[in-house]
């Protein structure tokens, strides 16, 4: 009974921190108020705040989790309605989706390197711009650490949502397709669902980017790692 009592109250909490955040957005309308930004700081501090370990927070946080992969599932809608462009676009998406799998683990991993990470972690950092899932696969593939490299792919992702429209004027890119692979390939299902907020087209780019990403890296990475350690 006490389980199911935290478990309601820890849905309850995400989702008045989620709508309070969706409201902040609407009101001032800046990257840094992003809803996935807001929400996620405003329950990092009532954890802090009320000492509420994060397994207690989990009991019910769990749920939602469970929803991140219906929630994915659900970008095939726009998708099926860009179906025809997209077609069109294929042979672009899959080159420069590719590209984007090689820099982004080339990147993490050399970085890394170069700041003497151990190498568990730098296993764990290699896949941190596909999903959370292929992420934890991947790095249990390479032997690293499998919660880092769940807490890297949302660092990657809320780090492309802040970032993107700096990005994208600072190197004028301002055709969808280029807004979409990039997004796709470096910030997975947060950086398409921002984009889908902004143009359909965008965002269904950057979902196939994401998944072509996802399968891309799975097959590269413990390749790609080795050499480059």
């Amino acid at each position: 009974m006490i389980e199911l009592i935290i478990g309601l109250l820890a849905i309850v909490g995400t989702c008045l921190a989620y709508i309070l955040s969706v409201r902040l957005h609407a009101k001032w309308n800046v990257t840094i108020t992003a809803p996935v930004i807001i929400a996620t700081i405003l329950i990092i501090c009532v954890l802090l705040v009320f000492q509420i370990p994060y397994e207690t927070y989990m009991i019910g946080g769990q749920w939602i989790d469970h929803l991140l992969g219906p929630a994915v599932v659900a970008l095939a809608y726009p998708l099926y309605s860009q179906r025809e462009t997209l077609r069109k676009l294929l042979i672009p998406l899959l080159v420069g989706t590719s590209l984007g799998a090689v820099v982004g683990i080339s990147s993490g991993v050399l970085m890394a390197k170069w700041a003497k990470f151990d190498e568990s972690l730098i296993y764990a950092l290699s896949p941190k711009s596909v999903t959370t899932p292929v992420a934890m696969a991947v790095t249990e593939t390479l032997g690293g650490i499998i919660p880092l490299a769940a807490v890297f792919v949302m660092f990657a992702g809320i780090g492309g949502v802040m970032v993107h429209n700096l990005v994208f004027r600072l190197f004028r890119l301002d055709h969808y397709l280029g807004r979409g692979v990039g997004m796709g390939s470096a910030s997975h299902a947060i950086g398409s669902a921002t984009l889908m907020e902004n143009s359909q087209l965008e965002g269904s780019v950057s979902t196939v980017a994401m998944v072509i990403s996802a399968i891309v890296v799975s097959v590269i990475a413990p390749a790609l790692v080795s050499l480059l350690l």
